[in-house]
């Protein structure tokens, strides 16, 4: 696993400090590496949108809020079926079966969260590179790796997991049908329903 994997993996299990200064030197002892693959680290992620500034060059990891959770998924709701839109056409053979090879992965119990919260986009990639529209396809990406931060919740305590991939098989057969306009509904209402069950868990937990 990657240093930038490394460290994602342990914000999304709680293993490092929410709202405490990130110290370069004691990352470099926790993950024995120097300073400078620290920082570089710490640079990727804070572009990700998992840290946040804290004094002049210091990172924290901040709070997982649910004005930030509403703010992403609406976003995404606005922008990814535009860009499914664009893609529809063009998914071809290998797209749906690389596509349905993800959902077979994510049935695997083992997987660690952040493994979950990367095949999780690598399936939604795939419906959607083929737009060949890299300025949206890259806006979005950002918008589903700031939106990683929050699956712990959904598929620990909220338990969508299991919806969220019935949904994901269901979105492969229209496609396979041909069917647009189910597709882009069903896409609409996944991004939908799992952002608005996000935000109402995280308002009655604050």
């Amino acid at each position: 696993m990657l240093l930038y994997q490394k460290i994602k993996d342990d914000i999304l299990n709680n293993r490092l400090p929410v709202g405490r200064p990130l110290r370069q030197t004691e990352l470099s002892d926790r993950y024995g590496v120097s300073r400078i693959p620290i920082r570089d680290a710490l640079l990727r992620l804070k572009a990700d949108g998992w840290l946040v500034p804290h004094g002049k060059a210091g990172h924290i990891i901040p709070d997982l809020n649910w004005q930030e959770a509403e703010d992403i998924f609406l976003m995404r709701l606005d922008l990814e079926p535009r860009l499914f839109d664009y893609a529809f056409d063009k998914i071809n053979k290998v797209n749906i079966e690389c596509a349905a090879q993800l959902i077979e992965k994510l049935d695997n119990t083992q997987l660690t969260l952040l493994e979950k919260g990367e095949l999780n986009w690598d399936f939604h990639k795939e419906l959607y590179f083929p737009a060949d529209r890299p300025v949206l396809y890259k806006t979005v990406q950002s918008l589903n790796q700031q939106y990683a931060r929050y699956l712990g919740f959904q598929y620990g305590p909220m338990g969508y997991k299991q919806h969220s991939q019935n949904e994901h098989v269901e979105l492969l057969r229209f496609i396979e049908l041909n069917d647009k306009k189910s597709a882009m509904c069903l896409l609409n209402q996944h991004i939908k329903d799992a952002g608005q069950l996000l935000v109402t868990y995280l308002k009655s937990i604050k």
